[in-house]
């Protein structure tokens, strides 16, 4: 079994920002020379998340939507009180939605389902510069 590692680089917008990560994970696996197996997608860090979904405008906003009312902006959280920063709800929902994922590939090609886009999720405050590792695993 071959392992390879790879990064993406990617900017963020503030507070809840959804980037359609897909193509970049394609292209990684198809340039690495691995043939089957699985990528794991993780993003280091404890403010962002990766998961899936269809990468569609109208359900991004229903999605930011459905993680303001989980995790609302206008309450206190006690995370203030040891750092004096704002981004409480940032570390609460990335606990929610984890920071990565597994898909399978096979003949080079994301095992994906149709509607199925792989998606990078940041929730911090700030704008930001993330680092996505791709470990790349198969034959």
């Amino acid at each position: 079994m071959s392992v390879k590692t790879r990064t993406l680089n990617v900017e963020s917008r503030p507070d809840t920002d959804i980037i359609d990560i897909t193509a970049d994970v394609s292209r990684a696996v198809k340039g690495s020379g691995i043939k089957s197996g699985t990528v794991l997608v993780f993003v280091p860090g404890s403010t962002a998340s990766v998961t899936t979904t269809e990468f569609e405008p109208n359900l991004n906003s229903d999605l930011k939507k459905a993680v303001e009312r989980l995790v609302p902006s206008n309450i206190e959280y006690k995370h203030r009180e040891t750092w004096g920063d704002d981004n409480g709800r940032s570390h609460v929902r990335a606990s929610l939605f984890k920071p990565g994922l597994t898909v399978p590939f096979r003949n080079g090609e994301l095992l994906l389902g149709r509607w199925q886009n792989i998606i990078f999720m940041d929730f911090d405050v700030p704008a930001r510069k993330r680092e996505i590792i791709l470990q790349i695993m198969g034959e």
